[in-house]
C-alpha cells in the first residue's frame, strides 16, 4: 500500500493536540515564575522561595505520574478514545483553577489537577496513534505527538514573553495560563468525532465495528480491501492467541515474555530524561546566562530561539523516521547530543572562571572574557536541542507505544510513561543543584550519559521499523542481545542474494 488515506493522518494529527496541551502547560510556568504580580498574588511578598517554586513544578509532575498510571486502567475499561476525552476534561479543570487562582494553595491545586490530565494524555495519545497507524508510517504519525509538544512549548514561551511586555497587572500571568484551555477544549469536543481504536474494539468482541473503522481509515470504507482484510485478520488472530494469557495485574508484566519489553519501554523513557533535555528547557535562561549572555533581553531571545529550533528540528523525524528506523535514529541522536554536551562542558571549563557567589550561595561561571567561547557554548546547546528533537524526543514516545502486545499495551505503556514523569521529577530536582555545585560538570555528566545510552541501544534494543503491532512477538522472540539478531538478519539477507545470483547463473548455463 503505497499511499495512505488522509483520514489516518487527520485523526492522528488531531489526537496530537494532547501533546500541545502537554507542551504548553510544561512550558508556561517558567514564563510566569518571575512576574512580579504573579509572585505577589501567590504569597503577598516580592519573592517565592526555592521550595515554593519547586512545589509548583513538582506537583505537576506528581500529577502526571499518577495520571499516566490511571490512564492505563481507563484505556482498557472505557476505551482509548474516551480516555482522551476524560483527560482533556481534567486538564481543562486544572487549567481553569490555575487561571483563576487567588493564592498559592489554589495554584498548587490547579497544577496537580492539570498534571493528572497531562499524564493521561501523554500516555494514551501515542497508544491511540499506534493502534490506528499503518506499520509503514507508524513512526511518522506518532512523531506528531512530539512535534505538538514542541509547538506547545514554543507558544508558551512567546505567550509569556508577549504578555509580560505588552500587558500589566494580573493579565500578565492569567492570560498565558488561560490560553492553554483553548487546545484542550478543541480536543475535548473534537475527540467525540474520533473513531474508536480498531484493536480495542476487537479486544471487546466488537469485530464488525473494528472492520468498519479500518475500512474508513485506510480504504475509503471498502471492507473488502486487501490491506484492510490483512490488517483485520492479523488483529483477530493475535487477540485469539492473547486471550489464553490474560494479564490481570501489573506484577504479571514483569513475568515471562513481557518483562523484556517492559524493561526496554521503561528504559527508553528514563533515558529520554537523562539526555539532559529538560535541564535545558527548564533552566534555559540560567544556562544561557552561565554561558555568557548577560542581558535579560538577550537571554530571553536566546531561550525563544531555542524553542523555535526544538520545533523545527522535529520535522525530520516526521518525514524520515520510518526510513531510518528506531535504532539508527536513537544511536545517531545520542552520539550527536553527547558530542555537543561534552564540547560545551570542555570549552566552558577551559575558558570560563568558576567563582562562588555569596549572595546567591552557589557557584557561577564567568565567560565574559571570551565572547567566542560563549557563542560556541550556546551553539552547542542549540545543536544538542536539535539532536534531541529529531531522535530521542519522538522515538521516546514511539517505541513504548508499539512494542507491547494488545492485552498489555495500555498497562505497560502507562508504566513506561510513569517512569518518564518520575525521572522528569528527579532531573528537575537535581539539575539546579548540579548547576550550582559543579557548573560545567553538568554538561559533561549528560554528555557521558548520552554515549552510554547509544551503546545500550545498540546492544539491547531491537529494530521495530516496518513491523505491524501483531508482529512484535516475533521481533522480541530473538536474543536479548539485539545486535546479534540484526547481524544474523543481514547475513541471511546476503546469503539469499548470493543464492539468487548463483541460481540465475546456473539457469543461464543450462
Amino acid at each position: 500500500m503505497g499511499e495512505f488515506s488522509w483520514r489516518v493522518y487527520g485523526v492522528c494529527f488531531f489526537a496530537a493536540f494532547g501533546g500541545l496541551c502537554f507542551g504548553y502547560d510544561t512550558g508556561v510556568l517558567s514564563s510566569i515564575l518571575t512576574m512580579e504580580d504573579f509572585i505577589f498574588t501567590m504569597r503577598g511578598r516580592d519573592y517565592l522561595t526555592a521550595l515554593e517554586q519547586g512545589t509548583l513544578t513538582g506537583l505537576l509532575l506528581a500529577g502526571c505520574f499518577v495520571g499516566a498510571l490511571i490512564a492505563g486502567q481507563t484505556a482498557e475499561l472505557i476505551s482509548r478514545k474516551r480516555t482522551i476525552i476524560l483527560a482533556s476534561l481534567i486538564f481543562m479543570i486544572g487549567a481553569a483553577i490555575q487561571t483563576g487562582a487567588n493564592g498559592y494553595a489554589m495554584m498548587v491545586t490547579g497544577r496537580a489537577v492539570a498534571g493528572l490530565g497531562i499524564g493521561g494524555l501523554s500516555m494514551i495519545v501515542p497508544v491511540y496513534q499506534s493502534e490506528l497507524a499503518p506499520k509503514e508510517i507508524r513512526g511518522r504519525l506518532i512523531s506528531l505527538q512530539q512535534f505538538m509538544i514542541t509547538v506547545g512549548l514554543m507558544i508558551a514561551f512567546w505567550a509569556g514573553a508577549g504578555t509580560n511586555i505588552n500587558l500589566t497587572g494580573e493579565a500578565t500571568w492569567r492570560v498565558p495560563l488561560g490560553i492553554q484551555i483553548a487546545p484542550a477544549l478543541i480536543l475535548f469536543f473534537g475527540a467525540f468525532f474520533l473513531p474508536f481504536s480498531p484493536r480495542w474494539l476487537a479486544s471487546k468482541g466488537r469485530n464488525d465495528e473494528a472492520l468498519q473503522v479500518l475500512a474508513k481509515l485506510h480504504a475509503n470504507g471498502d471492507v473488502n480491501s486487501p490491506f484492510v482484510q490483512q490488517e483485520y485478520n492479523e488483529i483477530i488472530e493475535q487477540i485469539s492467541q492473547e486471550r489464553a494469557v490474560a494479564i490481570t495485574n501489573y506484577l504479571e508484566l514483569f513475568k515471562g515474555r513481557n518483562r523484556r519489553r517492559l524493561v526496554l519501554g521503561m528504559l527508553i523513557q528514563v533515558f529520554q530524561q537523562f539526555t539532559g533535555i529538560n535541564s535545558i528547557m527548564y533552566y534555559a535562561p540560567q544556562i544561557f546566562k552561565q554561558a555568557g549572555i548577560g542581558e535579560q533581553s538577550a537571554t530571553l531571545i536566546a531561550s525563544g530561539v531555542n524553542g523555535v529550533l526544538n520545533m523545527f528540528a522535529t520535522i525530520p523525524a516526521i518525514l524520515f523516521m520510518d526510513k531510518l528506523g528506531r535504532r539508527k535514529t536513537l544511536i545517531s541522536g545520542a552520539v550527536f547530543m553527547g558530542v555537543a554536551m561534552l564540547l560545551c562542558g570542555i570549552v566552558m571549563a577551559a575558558t570560563g572562571r568558576v567563582y562562588f557567589d555569596e549572595a546567591e550561595g552557589k557557584h557561577n561561571v564567568d565567560m565574559s572574557g571570551n565572547v567566542h567561547a560563549s557563542y560556541f557554548c550556546i551553539v552547542m546547546i542549540y545543536f544538542f536541542v536539535a539532536g534531541f528533537a529529531y531522535s530521542w524526543g519522538p522515538v521516546g514516545w514511539i517505541y513504548p507505544a508499539e512494542i507491547y502486545t494488545l492485552n498489555v499495551r495500555a498497562k505497560a505503556t502507562s508504566m513506561s510513561t510513569a517512569a518518564n514523569w518520575l525521572m522528569n521529577f528527579v532531573i528537575s530536582q537535581i539539575v539546579p543543584v548540579m548547576l550550582a555545585d559543579i557548573t560545567w560538570g553538568t554538561y559533561i555528566f549528560f554528555g557521558c550519559c548520552c554515549f552510554i545510552m547509544s551503546v545500550i541501544v545498540y546492544v539491547f534494543f531491537p529494530e521495530t521499523k516496518g513491523k505491524s503491532l501483531e508482529e512484535m512477538d516475533a521481533v522480541f522472540s530473538g536474543s536479548i542481545l539485539a545486535f546479534r539478531d540484526i547481524r544474523a538478519g543481514r547475513q541471511n539477507g546476503l546469503n539469499t542474494v548470493v543464492d539468487e545470483k548463483a541460481g540465475s547463473i546456473n539457469s543461464e548455463k543450462i
